[in-house]
């Protein structure tokens, strides 16, 4: 099944994101090779495909894990929650319909 990780920035964590960066995506890349990853992207703060220093307000991962528990246990792994980057992470399952 499908599930939504849908995180929060904590404010002013634009430097530390850009560190972590590299370790996050490293993550994504394996879901992605294993087909699992369905859409991953952080929400700019901004209405701006490119926010500068106003930074990232959060993220979304949708991608498929076995259960719920397994799909939390992945997100509470995230270099970004390690770093500080995230002050909240929801996690729900998703049913995609389209396209």
């Amino acid at each position: 099944m499908y599930y939504a990780i849908i995180s929060e920035d904590a404010p002013n964590s634009l430097a530390t994101r850009l560190q972590a960066r590299p370790a996050h995506l490293a993550r994504l890349e394996a879901l992605k090779a294993d087909g699992r990853l369905f859409v991953a992207g952080p929400h700019p703060a901004i209405d701006s495909p490119d926010p500068g220093e106003a930074g990232f307000s959060g993220s979304l991962v949708i991608a498929e894990f076995e259960s719920l528990e397994q799909a939390r246990a992945w997100a509470d792994a995230d270099p970004y929650v390690a770093a500080g980057v995230y002050q909240s992470v929801t996690v729900k399952p998703y049913k995609i319909v389209l396209p």
